[in-house]
């Protein structure tokens, strides 16, 4: 279990005791102790369109959503669920871990800060504001996650502050505690994957070799699909001279990651060792073409970069036509870049192509959901559409 869904698990035990209040919200609380979410799903959903007022229902559909990965109609409910009761830190706390759930930190901040100063000796909120801080850069993360642990004393829960307080002495150079941190944390939660992976890197930093092999084994055995988890665990064997040991845990990271550079060269470096040297010309081709395509794409980015900005200057002077070319060709080569999208979208819609206007607005949601400028550009496009 990650630490995003343990917070998740936080946050539904929280805000427990206010579903009580409606007879059918307690059903659909019944339907989930059985493990029955579709049909947790489908009462709620009913509730809420029967009761569009229930706060109650929407808090708790929005966070089941959360977990069943549902970004746009979790963040839906939540939001509805903000606007009906402004005051409920529950609230706050459940559109905020969703934003953080759905990796858009900078949209959780605001509610999750909101959660805090409506209840400040609120835990979760208090860990969920800390991660999306250490996330954002903040300094004060740590001000958050050390009175969570001081909220949460020796409970489960505390395991999740302990282990982003560590990450926070890693990176200031503190190994000993981190350690500590990360040790007290494995005593309240046994099966903490990335803990006990973070504890192998911070025992390598303290010459524990022996130390950081059995964590780095312990987080593979707990965590099989964690790619970082396999390369590091593969990087501590190879370092030993176990070739052979290392392989496999390195095609796995591979696997989970096709594209990671440092794992590549891992596998490569192994296959050597371990007297393959056929296949590990064959990984260095594919490191190789990784590179060259990478190497293009950046080309690419500068290029469309460099178009879009001429297409804003041809705006600014009036020329709305010449601007929309230089969008197209701009698109054409970056196009996961929204910004850019966005700028092709605006002339589109000035220039009368109001379908290919609105089809690139969607194009934009659809790879950053928690846009809302675009979101409302585009409602405002759909409720005006063109005249035929």
């Amino acid at each position: 279990m990650t630490p995003s869904h343990s917070a998740a698990l936080v946050l539904l035990a929280t805000v427990a005791p206010l579903f009580a209040q409606s007879q059918s919200v307690e059903e659909a609380w019944d339907l989930l102790r059985r493990g029955a979410r579709p049909q947790a799903i489908a009462l709620l959903d009913r509730i809420v369109r029967e009761r569009p007022v229930d706060f109650e229902a929407r808090l708790l559909l929005g966070s089941v959503l959360m977990e069943e990965d549902r970004r746009e109609e979790s963040i839906a409910q939540l939001k509805e669920a903000v606007r009906l009761r402004p005051t409920s830190a529950d609230a706050q706390n459940a559109l905020g871990e969703a934003f953080r759930a759905f990796g858009d930190p900078r949209s959780a901040r605001a509610p999750l800060e909101k959660a805090v100063a409506l209840a400040p000796n609120f835990a979760a909120a208090r860990v969920n504001l800390g991660a999306v801080l250490l996330q954002l850069g903040e300094s004060d993360a740590a001000v958050h996650l050390d009175r969570a642990i001081v909220l949460l004393g020796r409970a489960p829960d505390a395991a999740e502050p302990l282990y982003l307080r560590a990450k926070i002495e890693a990176d200031r150079g503190e190994p000993e505690k981190a350690a500590a941190d990360l040790r007290q944390a494995l005593d309240l939660r046994p099966d903490f994957p990335e803990a006990w992976s973070d504890l192998g890197e911070t025992r390598k930093t303290l010459r524990d070799d022996a130390g950081a092999l059995d964590a780095f084994e312990r987080a593979v055995k707990l965590a099989p699909e964690d790619a970082v988890a396999q390369y590091r665990l593969a990087s501590e064997l190879l370092a030993r001279d176990r070739p052979h040991d290392a392989l496999p845990h390195f095609q796995e990271a591979v696997r989970l990651n096709p594209s990671d550079q440092s794992a590549l060269n891992g596998l490569q470096r192994a296959l050597r060792a371990d007297g393959r040297a056929e296949e590990a010309e064959q990984v260095r081709q594919k490191m190789t073409a990784l590179f060259r395509a990478k190497n293009m794409e950046d080309q690419n980015s500068v290029a469309a970069i460099r178009l879009n900005n001429e297409g804003v200057a041809l705006e600014k002077s009036g020329d709305l036509r010449g601007a929309l070319e230089k969008y197209r060709a701009a698109v054409a080569l970056g196009p996961d870049h929204t910004g850019i999208r966005t700028n092709l979208a605006a002339a589109l819609l000035h220039l009368g192509h109001w379908s290919e206007g609105v089809a690139e607005l969607r194009e934009v949601l659809r790879r950053e959901p928690g846009n809302e400028k675009v979101r409302t550009a585009l409602n405002q496009a759909l409720a005006h559409p063109p005249a035929h």
